[in-house]
């Protein structure tokens, strides 16, 4: 490679921002596009009526402000390019600061932009980096420079905000967001490094000599492990790791033991690796609901926790105290001088086993999960040294016997256990910071790694390395780790994000979209047939109607006009004749005394007959069944025409008709809990073929609250074992409808069960329905914590 001038070598760097900055630029307009074809798509989806007018604001917000958007970005971009610094450098200081709620989503809402395109880059991306470090003679690129995938993310979210438009419609169309973005920034990086190629910079690239070592800590925890270590900056994930997450599988698939059926399984169980259930933890076992004596039974592990710790340091370890590292920096009066020093060393730590955990190798995991399990085990030990109190000490020692047990949890397939083990540094932080991490089932850190281990656990190896739920592990984690400042607020948000994933990911199928689809049409029709026929019973309260029409209306044409609001829209002009149709009949049906209104009906009668045939048709209702109801009103006709019926006066016709012209104003959700299911509703009423699902209705067998209450509170991603006319399934639960009625939990071989909410209380009840964990991950990990201390208790403070 020839000798090049500094000054030639920043002119070379310069020309490839420039011409990058070009070609991404370019992007943004094609992008827009695309974002307006999806917001017209669903704008034009039909749905309740919050999201259909959601879709609808979404899509005339951005006409009124895309354009703007456009411009403002592609002008903020290139002023970015102007200020970017080519021979700057990012520091990897502990940076902290308090920061807003709102700065945080938008971060966080850009970062997951910016993953999504070092993901799918990052090879060409590192390439870059070292090339663009060689010309410009420094160690990192700049924090800020255009070159980072965090930099273009930030502008498009920055400049969508800035020019009126919501967070919330950016997530609506952020996969076609990053599905463009992704392919074009990927372009631009091949670009980049084949115009350095061609320009004779770095034609062949030796890691070697980029290896980079830190002398914050001591030697023992300062190797950052592999040739990638050096692209780590502070506040975002290493490109290196990113690479090279291991892709294999865990160790064998799921299974669970033929004794889970027992009542223990419900969540109340003896815990596992020998940690038995201890005094403490049956407090309040002997009475209540199975859900409340799971929660007691959890909540009885977290005291048991804090009486052993309070025993040993005199405190409680439960109660707030000022964070390490934040504020004054105080640990307690023995730790002020040492609060930000283990603050950092904290920060140290988690990036050194960043680097080391992306040289793990695919295909020897056993051998990988000792090196973690001895590294973590060895950088704890490293840390508690560093800690300026016992509290701290004590916190580093149960965190790390927590994820020594999660680690060691053989049915969390390997390639997620290692995202998994590298929250452990983030947990440790926000436990010292928030020490109500151990005193609280509801903390969002606990939270989030119950979910993801709720999940990953009933899928084998093969079904989880390299799919989307595995990607968005990572992308969870990588997310955490950018942001170490913002304690347990980070940690909220991304596992409201990975809920929001998991209702997407575990209904993507083509099966689960089209049982959810008939299944909610099923439920938005009945809940409107129920509240349509208690507005009929309102209005024909004090109308003399004969028994037989109200039957007919109250039974039949509510339903019709629950299917025609839902097929064709509430005031389509096909559910509005069929609207009018039930006060014709109203007053086809009451006395004709004078000459005039029997000749009307006798005009109307066949235009009133058609619609009502249409109508049932409609319904399914079709052959001798609706031959038996126009036979039974044509009956009731022929009584009023020889006034034999009672009259109704005009006024009363009128002000039906316009009741029912708006009726959807009218009616609420009072009394329409009860909805009536079954898989001939489904196939007749709304022409899908229900040979797949397999429907779960109610048989009105009561239940009680407290089981009702844990039907509702059943989390999406959770796996079951389902006893269901005698043949055991292992089920996960998918999706559940908006109004809470129906539940879809989909098996491993294929099937579909679609239970409504009183059934699934009762196979709750009598546990044919059954948590396929009796505890969840956290809570176990800290029980086997706990089992470990009670047996070696100097351990916790040596």
């Amino acid at each position: 490679m020839p000798a090049r001038s500094h000054a030639s070598s920043l002119q070379i760097s310069r020309e490839t921002r420039e011409r990058f900055v070009a070609a991404t630029e370019a992007v943004i307009e094609p992008v827009a596009h695309a974002i307006s074809e999806r917001l017209v798509a669903l704008a034009s989806q039909t749905g309740n009526a919050r999201d259909m007018q959601e879709n609808r604001d979404g899509f005339l917000a951005f006409q009124s402000h895309g354009a703007a958007w456009v411009a403002h970005s592609r002008e903020a971009w290139r002023k970015t390019l102007a200020s970017s610094s080519s021979g700057g450098s990012s520091s990897n200081s502990l940076r902290l600061e308090l920061i807003g709620d709102e700065v945080v989503e938008t971060n966080i809402v850009s970062s997951r932009l910016a993953q999504s395109i070092q993901d799918k880059a990052s090879f060409e991306l590192n390439d870059l980096r070292l090339r663009i470090q060689h010309l410009d003679g420094t160690s990192e690129l700049d924090a800020k420079d255009v070159l980072k995938p965090e930099a273009f993310a930030k502008v498009l979210v920055d400049q969508w905000l800035a020019n009126g438009l919501s967070l919330g419609l950016w997530t609506k169309i952020q996969d076609q967001m990053q599905t463009h973005m992704v392919d074009a920034m990927l372009k631009a990086y091949k670009d980049a490094n084949a115009y350095l190629i061609s320009r004779d910079v770095m034609p062949e690239i030796d890691l070697k000599s980029f290896v980079r070592r830190t002398g914050s800590v001591n030697s023992s925890s300062a190797a950052l492990g592999g040739s990638f270590a050096a692209s780590h900056a502070s506040g975002s994930a290493s490109l290196g790791v990113t690479a090279q997450v291991p892709q294999g599988g865990g160790r064998g698939g799921y299974a669970l033991p033929a004794g889970s059926f027992a009542p223990a399984a419900i969540g109340v169980g003896m815990g596992r690796g020998g940690a038995a259930m201890t005094a403490g933890d049956s407090m309040g076992a002997t009475g209540g609901s199975p859900l409340l004596v799971a929660r007691q039974r959890a909540q009885g592990v977290l005291l048991n926790l804090k009486r052993f710790v309070t025993a040993r340091i005199g405190g409680d370890i439960t109660q707030h105290r000022p964070a390490v590292g934040v504020g004054d920096g105080a640990g307690g009066p023995a730790g002020m001088a040492g609060a930000p020093a283990f603050a950092a060393a904290i920060a140290d730590a988690e990036v050194a086993y960043q680097a080391a955990a992306s040289q793990y190798v695919v295909g020897d995991e056993a051998t990988a999960v000792l090196q973690a399990t001895v590294d973590l085990r060895r950088r704890s030990a490293e840390l508690k040294k560093r800690a300026p109190t016992t509290a701290d000490k004590a916190t580093v020692e149960i965190v790390a016997l927590m994820f020594q047990a999660i680690l060691a949890e053989e049915r969390i397939p390997f390639s997620a256990r290692v995202w998994f083990a590298r929250l452990q540094m983030p947990v440790l932080r926000v436990a010292i910071a928030e020490p109500e991490f151990f005193g609280t089932l509801q903390h969002p850190a606990r939270m989030l790694i119950d979910r993801m281990g709720s999940c990953v656990m009933g899928f084998d190896a093969a079904a989880i390395s390299g799919s989307a739920l595995e990607g968005e592990i990572r992308r969870v984690v990588q997310v955490i780790e950018q942001y170490p400042e913002t304690g347990q607020r980070v940690f909220k948000l991304v596992f409201d994000e990975f809920v929001a994933f998991l209702n997407k990911y575990l209904t993507q199928s083509d099966t689960a979209q089209k049982v959810m689809s008939v299944a909610q049409q099923v439920e938005q029709k009945e809940t409107m047939a129920i509240q349509y026929t208690i507005e009929l019973r309102k209005m024909l309260n004090d109308m003399p109607v004969r028994e037989e029409i109200r039957e007919f209306l109250f039974k039949v044409w509510a339903e019709v006009l629950a299917i025609a609001a839902l097929r064709y829209g509430p005031q389509d002009e096909q559910t509005v004749m069929l609207k009018r149709s039930a006060s014709d009949l109203v007053w086809a049906a009451s006395a004709k005394p004078n000459r005039n209104d029997r000749t009307r009906v006798i005009q109307d009668l066949p235009k009133l007959l058609q619609r009502l045939r249409q109508g049932m048709t409609l319904l399914g209702i079709i052959g001798d069944a609706q031959e038996q109801h126009i036979k039974t009103i044509g009956a009731t006709l022929s009584d009023a025409f020889m006034s034999k019926t009672e009259a109704i006066p005009q006024a009363k016709i009128e002000a039906m008709a316009k009741r029912l012209a708006n009726l959807e104003d009218f009616v609420s959700d009072e009394g329409t809990m009860d909805v009536p299911l079954d898989a001939a509703s489904i196939e007749l009423l709304l022409g899908v073929d229900a040979a797949s699902i397999e429907v779960v209705p109610d048989t009105g067998t009561k239940v009680g609250e407290d089981m009702l209450a844990w039907a509702h509170e059943l989390q999406v991603g959770n796996w079951f074992m389902l006893d269901h006319n005698d043949r055991v399934s292992q089920v996960q639960f998918v999706w559940r409808s908006e109004r809470k009625q129906l539940h879809l939990f989909a098996s491993t071989d294929g099937r579909s069960f679609l239970i409504q909410v009183g059934r699934l209380a009762s196979y709750l009840q009598a546990g044919l329905l059954v948590p396929a964990e009796e505890e969840t991950l956290t809570v176990r990990a800290t029980r086997e914590a706990l089992a470990k201390l009670d047996a070696n208790p100097e351990r916790l403070l040596n």
